[in-house]
């Protein structure tokens, strides 16, 4: 009952999916989040070369196919973070330069982490293509637990919205990593069964389309106005300033200039010349003593 259940709700992911195209294409939303859209399009892609494989019994076509293919997906879905997040922060460029640094760092250090614990994994368990990718996949699915943690917490300070687009995609990838870190963490315990975890990822995945579904068919909201929008707005602009100081009244250039002179021996040679600026100023005759003589010499022989 449980294998027929879950082959049923497989079967249905693609039309679903196809549905969220289509919805996805009227709304124009493919234009606003085209690698979201890009990754919705290959899991019906996926389906069709998955399926007949897996109905013809080929089980070593299978098994490179599948692991193949969801390496690929997992690339996309972290693009699908990267572009939840820069459409959550929009209106703030310099954070949003922040964010795209970020990731690209945290990309490269999952990408270690799954060939350091590949490597180090002991030999006769699954194949280090399947390792990496199960090893990614842990790591994307905290970042997505993390990304929706961070809408609900930080957004009345973004101005987001939980009718806008980007919280619908974060909301569904963020309760399907939930519920597939909670399945992992029961079933490493011992407390579940590996075919229960398989139905309860195949029907959250289901939910989880049906949520996009539906934002991508309800009209947007528009971003919230509030007062906390000031905190952010002084957050960007405070990056930018660290970024592209100004240059006239800014103390940046005048600091620099100080410590280059202390490393460079400056000062030294600048008292120096000041002492010797001094003495030359001593020798000087003062000028209004010469004046004041000359005027009365002048008033006295007339």
């Amino acid at each position: 009952m449980s294998a027929n259940i879950q082959l049923a709700l497989w079967v249905a992911h693609p039309v679903l999916e196809l549905c969220l195209a289509g919805v996805m294409f009227w709304r124009r939303l493919h234009r606003t989040f085209p690698i979201f859209f890009a990754y919705v399009v290959f899991q019906v892609v996926n389906f069709l070369v998955l399926f007949p494989i897996y109905r013809s019994n080929a089980i070593m076509a299978y098994f490179y196919a599948y692991w193949i293919s969801a390496a690929i997906s997992l690339a996309i879905g972290f693009k699908v973070i990267h572009e939840i997040f820069l459409d959550v922060f929009r209106p703030y460029h310099t954070l949003k330069d922040l964010g795209t640094v970020l990731f690209k760092w945290a990309a490269l250090v999952m990408l270690l982490v799954a060939m350091v614990v590949t490597a180090a994994s002991p030999a006769g368990g699954d194949t280090p293509l399947a390792q990496a990718v199960i090893i990614g996949q842990r790591c994307v699915r905290v970042i997505q637990c993390g990304l929706i943690l961070f809408l609900l917490v930080f957004s009345k300070y973004l101005g987001v919205s939980w009718r806008q687009h980007s919280f619908g995609l974060a909301l569904g990838l963020g309760g399907y990593a939930t519920v597939d870190l909670i399945g992992l963490a029961l079933f490493s315990g011992g407390q579940i069964h590996p075919p229960t975890v398989s139905l309860v990822n195949t029907t959250t995945y289901s939910v989880a389309i049906l949520v996009w579904i539906a934002y991508a068919w309800v009209k947007p909201a528009s971003r919230e106005p509030s007062a906390n929008l000031l905190m952010s707005m002084r957050w960007d602009q405070g990056l930018s300033d660290l970024h592209n100081p100004a240059t006239g009244d800014s103390l940046i250039p005048m600091f620099e200039s100080m410590v280059d002179r202390a490393f460079s021996g400056a000062p030294k040679e600048m008292h120096q010349e000041e002492i010797e600026d001094k003495v030359v100023v001593k020798k000087m005759p003062a000028p209004e003593k010469t004046t004041h003589s000359f005027s009365a010499h002048a008033v006295t022989k007339g």
